[in-house]
């Protein structure tokens, strides 16, 4: 029906094609009056080039002109003249100008026109693309702080972005970007070592001077380093920490120098009590003069003079109860001094420890002010005394790490809650899934500094967090799996395309391959591997390769048999312009060189050009021979108005016809009308789309008068249904009501004063209005409390057909409503919504008898409305 859409005007239209029944090409020719071919045999007749010979001259001294090819594709009547004009056009203005006169005119230029100002667009989107990457990396290459998730995600931005003129200026910024990656790795490593070769500072024994030195050093390269360029991606804690330590380690530099000398005094006395008499000794007067000597330091060789001082005390021997006693009695002015001997106050190390804690405070550590605090609170258990002083201290700075934790605490929490505010809005930003995805890993970041800065957070704060960034990151999460399965999917369509490739090898090697199924199946691999989305790189290489070798394998045989039928192609064009256009059977022999084409081509495809190039060579020879049947084509256009006369008849008594249609008679009256249009032949193609529009226009009017006269049928049906119903309704309210007198005879004449029904309505209503009259005479009350019992079933069916037929039911049946949606729902997939159902069901429910209140007859009578508008 459609076959005039891609029928081609003027030149465009070519007399046959390699894949038309023999004859058909001469036939076309012939039915043309003024066709190209045949101005061409009375120019060639006259002496003079043709119009096609004349233009195919100027095509060669075109010379690569754009301008003039333009001209000449604009001029030109001859589709392919103006192909070949067409590859020399490349700019974009003249593609322009020519696609906007070829669209409608010429299609294979048009869509070559198309193909290269698409090809213009996506290089220069490429470009923009790629201008757009550069000024990321710029912005990157002038960002204090330079992380390697954002050079990441710039490679993988140039990744997709083909741009070659671009490559040398984007290779080179990537390359700083590298080095200055580079650097802070350097820099944050050397940062790691020097923070543990300041921890292990003080356990490595060395002296005070050289201990000053090496403090010094490492001060010295921390400076160096918090001045250099990458200095912003050093971590801030442990800048923090470097800080503590150093000042720590600063603070008990001038504690250090006295420890040899406390550890030679006590070395010395030790070495005394050691050479004396253990019975001269006593225990007690040895720790008084124990403890008078400088404080030992907090190191391994203080230990072991304790240890060793412990030992000594062991073996003297132990004095009596008595003789202590006397002891006490007669020095108790020495009893009081003890206390002061043992309450000297806190040891170097406590204090140093304490001055690390006041610096961490003033440097905002919360972090290392707490750990130093526990461990502050470790060395008071076990027994140290502070002075009043130290205490005061203590607990002064203890109380400004409570302030400061306390503050900490609250604007961290402030801060979360901005944070979870942040994050929820997330969704409603439209932002893409990549610069989401990052946004939640920076708020996760941000998260776990405040965790850092402020302490713990609260479990509700943590848990709303996590919920909200999990919620934010779900669509992020699904396109990345959804990519994911695209490339995998892509990786094993690729892989089938191999294995079929490597098929058709081994149907090709065992000799049972058909060189036409070889030529589709290599034309469908390339298209199908060209059309192929993308895939992992790790898989990508491995696809391609075996891809190519399997294609290659497949195309040597198969160039190799084209060659063959490119011969046998150009010996059936000599046999063609060898016929003599005078003998009786040329046509006949004409007709079998084109039959032996069509089997040739139908055999083995050839490529694009070199088949059309073929065939045009082929089909000109034909065009010569059957330009002798114009008295024929004359013969065919009057066929055509003929038939076009007897469409227009059948047309005009479809539309006279279509006022009185009725749903009897429409069925066939258009059946009757298609059997005689299809009898038809055809019409003139200048005509054949009005024809055409006018047969569907009055085939409509015809369906649409009857389906209003099916309406109106219907909608009568309905008010017939409802005066009985209301009938059978009344008679059973009647019945139900003690103080009511009724006559049967009464009732029998008010139901046959009303019509008859159609479509199965009139048994079911008989039915319940005979059993209601029966129960006037005899039964009254038990059919009383049947309808009674029947009401509930009633609305529970009634609400069922509403909500089948989309009715709305009213407020207060919405709770049943809905409880009863889900059934309906399953039990409309199960029977596949099949035609007649919901009717069945209505006639189910008027013949249910049951009392019914004003709403639900209101609610039954819209329901049968409902039905008669459907058609049901």
């Amino acid at each position: 029906m459609f076959e005039f859409l891609f029928k081609r005007q003027g030149g465009d239209k070519p007399a046959g094609a390699p894949g038309e029944q023999p004859g058909a090409a001469g036939q076309s020719a012939a039915a043309q009056p003024a066709a190209p071919g045949q101005s061409a045999s009375r120019d060639g007749a006259a002496g003079s080039p043709s119009p096609r010979e004349r233009q195919a001259e100027q095509l060669k001294h075109l010379d690569g002109d754009e301008e003039a090819a333009v001209a000449f594709i604009l001029s030109s009547e001859f589709s392919e003249l103006r192909l070949a004009a067409a590859e020399l056009v490349h700019s974009r203005p003249q593609l322009e100008r020519v696609h906007a006169a070829m669209r409608n005119l010429d299609r294979r230029v048009a869509k070559l026109m198309q193909s290269r100002l698409d090809a213009i667009r996506h290089h220069e989107a490429e470009l923009r693309r790629g201008r757009e990457a550069l000024a990321h990396a710029r912005s990157l290459l002038d960002d204090e702080l330079l992380t390697p998730n954002h050079v990441a995600e710039l490679d993988r931005e140039w990744a997709v972005i083909k741009a070659p003129e671009l490559a040398p200026e984007f290779d080179a910024i990537r390359a700083e970007l590298g080095k200055r990656l580079e650097d802070q790795v350097q820099l944050q490593r050397a940062m790691i070592d020097r923070l543990a070769a300041l921890r292990q500072l003080e356990s490595a024994g060395l002296d005070p001077e050289a201990f000053a030195q090496r403090l010094a050093s490492l001060q010295e390269e921390q400076a160096a380093a918090l001045v250099a360029q990458g200095h912003a991606s050093l971590p801030r804690t442990l800048v923090a920490e470097f800080a503590t330590e150093h000042a720590r380690l600063g603070a008990s530099l001038a504690t250090l120098a006295q420890d040899p000398a406390a550890l030679a005094a006590r070395e010395a006395a030790l070495g005394q009590w050691q050479a004396q008499p253990a019975t001269e000794l006593k225990a007690e007067a040895l720790r008084k003069e124990w403890n008078r000597l400088p404080a030992l330091p907090a190191s391994a060789p203080g230990a072991e003079l304790q240890r060793r001082f412990e030992a000594l005390l062991a073996t003297l021997p132990q004095e009596a109860p008595k003789a202590k006693q006397e002891h006490r009695q007669a020095a108790p002015e020495a009893q009081p001094k003890a206390p002061k001997a043992q309450n000297r106050g806190a040891d170097q190390h406590f204090l140093d420890r304490l001055d690390a804690m006041e610096a961490a405070l003033q440097q905002g550590s919360l972090g290392t002010a707490a750990e130093l605090d526990k461990s502050l609170k470790e060395s008071k258990d076990k027994g140290m005394r502070l002075t009043q002083a130290q205490a005061d201290r203590l607990a002064h700075v203890r109380a400004e790490l409570k302030r400061l934790s306390d503050w900490a605490r609250w604007g961290g929490n402030v801060s979360r809650e901005e944070l979870i505010k942040s994050v929820e809005a997330l969704p409603t930003q439209n932002l893409a899934m990549s610069e989401l995805a990052k946004k939640v890993g920076s708020m996760r970041e941000r998260w776990k500094a405040l965790d850092n800065l402020s302490g713990a957070a609260p479990r509700s704060l943590w848990e709303r967090f996590d919920a909200a960034c999990t919620a934010a990151y779900a669509p992020a999460a699904a396109h990345f799996r959804h990519l994911a399965d695209e490339r995998h999917a892509n990786a094993a369509r690729a892989q089938a395309l191999v294995e079929e490739a490597q098929d058709e090898i081994k149907r090709l090697q065992d000799g049972s391959a058909d060189w036409k199924h070889v030529s589709g199946t290599v034309q469908r691999l390339r298209t199908a591997w060209s059309h192929l989305g993308a895939i992992d790189r790790k898989d990508k290489k491995r696809l391609d390769g075996l891809f190519s070798e399997a294609l290659n394998t497949l195309q040597r045989p198969l160039e190799a048999q084209r060659k063959g039928e490119m011969a046998v192609r150009e010996q059936l064009i000599g046999e063609a312009l060898a016929l003599d256009p005078h003998d009786r059977h040329a046509v006949n022999a004409l007709r079998g060189l084109q039959q032996r084409w069509q089997e040739h081509a139908r055999a083995l495809p050839l490529e694009r050009k070199a088949e059309q190039a073929l065939w045009q060579r082929f089909r000109a020879a034909c065009d010569a021979l059957f330009a002798q049947k114009k008295e024929h084509a004359h013969a065919l256009d009057a066929e055509r108005r003929s038939h076009e006369a007897a469409k227009e008849a059948l047309c005009a008594r479809l539309e006279a016809a279509a006022p009185d249609a009725t749903p009897a008679s429409a069925g066939k009256l258009l059946r009757e009308a298609a059997a005689e249009w299809h009898a038809i032949g055809p019409v003139p193609r200048a005509h054949e789309a009005r024809i055409e529009k006018r047969y569907h226009a009055a085939i409509a009017a015809v369906q649409h008068h009857a389906d209003v006269a099916r309406r109106a049928a219907g909608m009568a049906l309905a008010g017939a249904v409802r005066d009985k119903l209301r009938l059978i309704q009344a008679l059973e309210a009647a019945l139900v009501n003690p103080d009511a007198h009724t006559n049967p005879a009464d009732w029998h004449a008010r139901w046959e004063a009303l019509l008859p029904l159609e479509g199965g309505y009139e048994t079911i209503l008989r039915g319940r209005f005979d059993a209601a009259l029966a129960a006037l005479d005899k039964g009254r009350e038990a059919y009383a409390r049947q309808l009674e019992a029947n009401r509930e079933q009633l609305l529970h069916e009634l609400l069922r057909l509403e909500i089948a037929a989309g009715i709305d039911s009213g407020a207060e049946f919405a709770r049943e409503r809905l409880k009863l949606q889900v059934e309906v729902l399953q039990s409309s997939l199960k029977s596949g919504q099949k035609p007649g159902t919901q009717a069945a069901g209505l006639r189910e429910l008027l013949g249910l008898p049951a009392l019914a209140d004003a709403r639900t007859e209101t609610r039954i009578e819209q329901l049968l409305l409902r039905h008669a508008k459907d058609g049901r």
